[in-house]
């Protein structure tokens, strides 16, 4: 653990809003959880970050309760401290976890909610019963997850991106979330490929870490960090615009 430290949470947030740690900011929240009415729900954040997407969910779309868990201690005060600062204090809670079965009781929340963190969680078969079993009947899982276009040997080039990434990424396909979810009993799955999006924002987003402003991200990483950024960044548009790499929404419903 130990990945995101305060810089690294101040680079992200420069380059995609206070508090978030993957792209899209509000508005990717808002697609995410399209159609879905949170109106006083209680909602679970698998992977809540620095708490963008988590106080997101309280502030703009009327959650009643919105409870963050995270694994990285530094992650979880910046959110907690976001949330202060929102006003979100007495709606959000963020607990730092353990890797690990979720610690809930069965059939605790109205929602399942993660923005592109469960790419962390190796098996997928795993993560998909455990949120089946914290849903209550009729309850949804809405989530957004980086993935790969399939199950077999990632090719050169997705080592090479993942390699610089070094983050413990465990990508699967977009088929064997399917599978996982299916399998385990929801129904109503449905998948969105949100590749060609990605594509075109990850090539402007390396436009702004080696354009003019550039000197503003070295002054929150330092120059080195962030030239170690701009190659992950190389890598990853290269993946992205091959296909590879394809960035996806997720929605699933427990039967009622």
């Amino acid at each position: 653990m130990g990945h995101y430290d305060d810089s690294i949470i101040a680079f992200l947030g420069a380059l995609w809003g206070e508090g978030y740690m993957s792209p899209g900011g509000s508005d990717e929240v808002a697609r995410v959880v399209n159609g879905l009415d949170l109106r006083g729900l209680t909602i679970l954040d698998i992977g809540s970050g620095a708490g963008g997407a988590t106080i997101d969910l309280a502030r703009h779309h009327g959650a009643g309760r919105v409870i963050g868990i995270d694994p990285e201690a530094d992650a979880c005060a910046a959110a907690r401290r976001l949330a202060e600062r929102a006003g979100v204090s007495d709606r959000v809670e963020i607990q730092l976890i353990e890797p690990g079965p979720l610690p809930f009781d069965d059939q605790s929340f109205d929602i399942v909610f993660s923005k592109d963190s469960i790419i962390h969680i190796p098996d997928k078969e795993w993560l998909s019963a455990e949120v089946f079993r914290v849903l209550k009947p009729g309850g949804w899982f809405a989530a957004s997850d980086w993935m790969i276009s399939h199950d077999d040997a990632p090719s050169p080039e997705m080592a090479h991106y993942i390699k610089c990434e070094d983050l413990d990424f465990a990508m699967s396909s977009p088929v064997r979330y399917n599978a996982a979810l299916t399998s385990i009993g929801f129904e109503h799955v449905h998948r969105t490929n949100r590749n060609a999006w990605y594509a075109d924002l990850a090539e402007e987003e390396l436009n702004r870490l080696t354009g003019p402003g550039r000197s503003d991200f070295d002054r929150i990483l330092g120059s080195a960090a962030v030239d170690e950024q701009i190659e992950t960044w190389k890598a990853m548009v290269v993946v992205l615009r091959s296909g590879e790499h394809c960035p996806h929404h997720l929605r699933a419903q427990r039967p009622i």
